[in-house]
């Protein structure tokens, strides 16, 4: 077992951990996964770490590297900097192949913390591995041709491995800060009031920060324009009359030149878009936000949980023609049979890590409802195998059903001969895997990349036989109308 210490925290002088957040979220390795304050059920805890102890990084060209970090002032014990010295040294003379890369990263997580810490306490993260892998992702997993230009510079994989949390319970507002004994934690101050019986921790306080700012220099411009985008549509409707699919999503992608903070960015986009799998990631190469609604899986104990998302309509003001658009979308026998060919799918995706006749949908054709746009949602469960661990399960189901299409191979190739360029982030995942096995995923939609002054952001659709071209296109706006106008100026005040 690893020793985690698990304590109060208290925020003053700030306000939560948002506000605290915003003090350290242009470090290394910054990362908030953030509940989007909002009622959904998936929307819980706020998560926040930076600072990784050890990095591991897989690129489009198949490219491999790892670093890991002592910072002195952590006063990390000899042992913690004699096993990160040892783990880097093995995985520098090892020869590995880059599909290998996630196992690898769970053989590294339980080398450093092992598989349960020595706690009773019920957080959905301690300390462990946080990362993303790209939809590009897939390319070292399945042979796919290479038409699609890439043009980033950010992974396609990345796992950061961190000593220590702070976390928020957003309906409680209780918070708490997780560390690994071995490892130690950094610059947080202990604070101890005996005649009190308390105990807690306060964060450092960097200097104070004045208003950020955020501004696109020139309009978003699409990679397909309308013509274009319904000219991709007929060649999709005449692969699914072939045969060679029943599904296929198809994306578009915005561009626009941006200076400025992307943590304002994200403040403004979290007040409008507010969704349970939003996130804020810091790396060397880029910035990524996500505002997603969707699950992608997860595991507690070992319950396998994914919920896709197909079938979308629009949110307007006017609540009469807001319940319509929602009743438009629960009687939509198109909508039901799209979000079931990708149920089946996701049934047999996580069955390859799950234990014999346990694969069960729960729910079907719910219907989940955020800021922009109202969701077909359905819930499949199962029982992850001994054998198996939850990343061996992210693998052998990605990239996610829900966002390529079905059969899953072929609408990858039907998806890198029609869209321009390559994808990254989007439709990829954010994960964590904490050091009681717990794990939870998303699926990167509503999700922008910031990288070289550019930033991206993608909108697409699930296209059928009976799909209207007219309003597969529009559906692509309605997924966006919260982002793209949202982020255009932003002036933020900060501690």
């Amino acid at each position: 077992m690893h020793n985690v210490t698990v304590d109060r925290i208290k925020f003053s002088p700030f306000r939560c951990l948002t506000d605290w957040f915003s003090s350290i979220e242009n470090t290394a390795g910054a990362v908030l996964l953030h509940s989007g304050d909002s009622t959904h059920e998936n929307a819980k805890f706020h998560i926040a770490s930076g600072s990784p102890i050890f990095t591991l990084k897989l690129f489009a060209d198949g490219r491999l590297s790892c670093h890991y970090q002592i910072d002195d002032s952590w006063h990390m014990p000899d042992s913690g900097q004699k096993k990160l010295q040892a783990v880097y040294n093995e995985f520098n003379n090892a020869t590995i192949r880059p599909a290998d890369i996630v196992n690898k990263a769970h053989e590294i997580k339980i080398r450093l913390f092992g598989d349960t810490s020595k706690n009773s306490i019920d957080l959905p993260f301690q300390c462990g591995l946080i990362g993303f892998a790209a939809y590009d992702f897939g390319r070292f997993l399945e042979i796919l041709p290479g038409s699609a230009l890439d043009e980033y510079q950010t992974p396609v994989f990345t796992a950061n491995f961190y000593s220590w949390s702070v976390l928020e319970n957003q309906a409680t507002k209780k918070a708490y800060l997780c560390f690994s004994e071995e490892f130690a934690c950094p610059r947080f101050n202990l604070v101890t009031i005996p005649s009190a019986g308390q105990r807690f921790y306060q964060p450092w306080q960097n200097q104070p920060r004045q208003t950020a700012e955020f501004r696109l220099t020139e309009t978003w411009q699409s990679n397909m324009g309308e013509a274009d985008y319904l000219q991709k549509l007929d060649r999709i409707h005449e692969y699914l009359l072939a045969g060679d699919c029943y599904q296929v999503n198809l994306a578009q992608r915005f561009k626009a030149p941006y200076q400025g903070s992307e943590w304002a960015a994200f403040e403004a986009l979290t007040e409008v878009n507010p969704a349970p799998f939003s996130a804020f990631i810091r790396n060397d190469e880029s910035c990524i936000i996500s505002c997603s609604p969707e699950r992608f899986l997860s595991v507690k104990g070992d319950i396998i949980e994914t919920k896709p998302i197909k079938g979308t309509r629009p949110r307007f003001n006017d609540p009469i023609d807001d319940e319509d658009s929602r009743q438009a979308l629960i009687n939509s026998e198109k909508d039901q049979a799209e979000n079931l060919m990708i149920v089946d799918l996701l049934r047999n995706d996580i069955s390859k890590n799950a234990v014999a006749n346990s694969v069960k949908v729960t729910g079907l054709f719910e219907i989940e409802s955020f800021s922009a746009v109202h969701h077909m949602v359905s819930t499949i469960r199962a029982r992850l195998k001994p054998s198996s661990h939850p990343l061996q399960l992210l693998q052998d189901a990605f990239p996610g059903g829900s966002i390529t299409g079905a059969p899953k191979i072929r609408a990858m190739e039907v998806i890198d001969e029609l869209e321009p360029h390559r994808r990254n982030i989007y439709c990829g995942s954010i994960f964590y895997l904490g050091v009681n096995q717990d794990f939870d995923s998303s699926i990167c939609i509503r999700t922008l990349l910031f990288e070289s002054g550019q930033v991206y952001c993608w909108a697409g659709g699930g296209i059928v036989a009976d799909s209207e071209p007219q309003a597969e296109y529009e559906e692509t706006f309605h997924k966006v109308k919260k982002i793209l106008p949202t982020i255009r100026f932003v002036r933020k005040k900060v501690l």
